[in-house]
């Protein structure tokens, strides 16, 4: 057999391209650190930035720290996968690195690392240096110098020091603060603080994720996959919570991050085709999806920041989350709805459910149109809604057809109660009653018949004449003939009104007067008028 040998070496630029390159920020090489540390079953992690003329940053955490043969064997093997080794956590965490590829991220703050770590009785020093792994023979391992340091000097844990900072500004540790909280979805038994120069260090927690939004409404997950009808096999082992905000969100704020066992692996989306809907601009939250760790193909990214959306169970995945989003919505209009009508109720006096309820059909489906645009139309302030549904229930009031036709006060007293039940033609009786008693209280007649006291009380010269009163605007009266005309049309009109309303019920039942469209509501809204008419002449005399 030949004695020749197939050789995989490394480029320098190998680290270039996954640790300087792909960490060009602080935050998300921040991160990585982070997450070792949580991986090392530390419970405090602390950043400390220094400014000053010597700028650099330190991270120590309180871990479990490595020794000598763990950071040969582990941390200074790239691209070692320590789920597939099962290496074991001291304390039960489930490693949220996978690719071995975090440590290169501290090549992307600083060109120079010097790691202290402390496990049990001895302490391992070590400095890598960007400058001589550049200038490192390729092909041949790297061979950090270091120091053993005798036991007692250092508690369990590692300390980062980077200096030769690629970053010649100071540090906005705030912004950092957020960022990195937005990275991470730890229980509390993790906690992170930055710090600037050894001042007041920011406590990095769950709460600093959303600390800048106010929620109008929350959505507890569970609940929704409850509703959901959609299949999914791993719908119960999704859990979080999404919030939705009374005013627009900043963009960065906006979307749905996905976390799997306490470390982002999908940067905030909403997963589906119909983000324009201004909901959208309104919705942020995170999800657990601890489950996808467990599969056996990798899909989330180097960088942490995508899912591979084309594998064909992200594909279904994703599409499940889309289904929950369309919900809560959907939902989400509703409680807008609701908040925003109780809120015009309670500064217009409008019932706005109740006045709706009263409209019928056309005029009821534009109206709701109308109040559907300004509920759903953010440019629109409060003090502009209410305005204009105050306008809108002015033209429009309650049981609109019936206070269009400006009927006579007696008449809609007489007819509101069988109207507002759709019992048309008994409101049409109950108004041609009223005015058969104003006629006869003002005749005084003894006539029996209805029909022959209208015949028999108007007319020229008769008790009750109409237009008696009225004279040209030169004071001058008008021609006999327009007098008598207007007389002898109130009397025909009230002769024939009352007969159209009592003799159909003689001989047929008045629900079939009404269901068979003979005597609809616009019939009764027309009769109604010329009572109205009928009752205004009758007010002059």
């Amino acid at each position: 057999m030949s004695e020749k040998q197939l050789i995989m070496s490394f480029e320098a630029n190998t680290i270039q391209h996954l640790g300087v390159k792909m960490y060009s920020t602080i935050p998300p090489a921040l991160a990585e650190l982070i997450a070792n540390a949580y991986d090392a079953c530390s419970t405090e992690v602390h950043i400390k930035f220094y400014d000053g003329e010597n700028k650099k940053v330190i991270v120590e955490d309180n871990g479990t720290g490595m020794s000598f043969d763990q950071v040969n064997d582990y941390f200074l093997r790239i691209g070692r996968n320590r789920r597939e080794e099962k290496q074991k956590s001291a304390c039960g965490r489930i490693p949220t690195g996978k690719k071995g590829l975090g440590k290169l991220a501290l090549f992307g703050i600083g060109d120079t690392v010097n790691i202290i770590t402390c496990q049990g009785s001895e302490a391992v020093s070590f400095t890598m240096d960007w400058e001589e792994i550049n200038a490192w023979e390729n092909g041949k391992p790297y061979t950090p110098k270091f120091d053993i340091i005798p036991a007692g000097k250092f508690k369990n844990g590692t300390t980062i020091i980077l200096s030769n900072l690629k970053r010649k500004t100071g540090f906005p540790i705030q912004d950092y603060s957020e960022s990195i909280a937005r990275l991470f979805n730890f229980n509390d038994d993790f906690v992170v603080y930055l710090s600037l120069n050894d001042g007041e260090p920011i406590k990095i927690d769950n709460k600093l994720k959303y600390q800048n939004i106010e929620p109008e409404f929350r959505w507890d997950i569970s609940i929704i996959n409850e509703m959901n009808p959609i299949v999914y096999n791993d719908k119960a082992q999704i859990v979080g919570t999404i919030v939705t905000t009374e005013k627009p969100l900043k963009a960065n704020l906006r979307g749905v991050t996905l976390f799997a066992n306490g470390r982002m692996v999908n940067a905030p989306e909403f997963f589906g085709p119909s983000e324009s809907s201004h909901f959208y601009s309104y919705a942020t939250g995170w999800l657990n999806i601890d489950f996808i760790d467990n599969w056996e193909e990798d899909v989330i990214s180097t960088n942490r920041q995508s899912i591979d959306w084309e594998n064909p169970l992200t594909t279904e995945l994703r599409e499940y989350l889309a289904s929950c989003l369309l919900i809560i919505e959907k939902q989400w209009r509703e409680y807008r709805k609701e908040k925003k009508q109780s809120l015009i109720s309670e500064k217009t006096n409008i019932n706005v459910t109740a006045w709706v309820d009263t409209l019928t059909g056309k005029v009821k489906d534009d109206v709701e149109a109308l109040i559907n645009i300004l509920d759903d139309t953010p440019e629109i302030s409060e003090n502009i809604q209410q305005k204009s549904m105050l306008l809108l229930n002015s033209l429009v009031p309650e049981y609109p057809n019936l206070h269009w036709r400006h009927l006579h006060t007696e008449i809609q007293n007489a007819s509101e109660n069988d109207y507002k039940n759709q019992d048309y033609y008994r409101a049409f009786i109950e108004s041609v009653k009223r005015y058969i008693n104003q006629v006869r209280a003002k005749s005084n007649s003894t006539n029996a018949s209805d029909q022959g006291m209208m015949g028999a009380e108007f007319g020229l010269g008769k008790i009750l004449q109409v237009a008696a009163k009225y004279n040209k605007p030169n004071g001058n009266p008008f021609h006999v003939d327009t007098y008598k005309c207007i007389e002898e049309g109130q009397k025909l009109l009230s002769m024939g009104i009352v007969s159209g309303a009592r003799n159909p019920i003689s001989h047929e039942e008045i629900v079939d007067l009404r269901d068979s469209g003979l005597f609809s509501e616009k019939d009764c809204l027309d009769m109604l008028s010329l009572l109205s008419h009928l009752f205004k002449r009758l007010d002059d005399v």
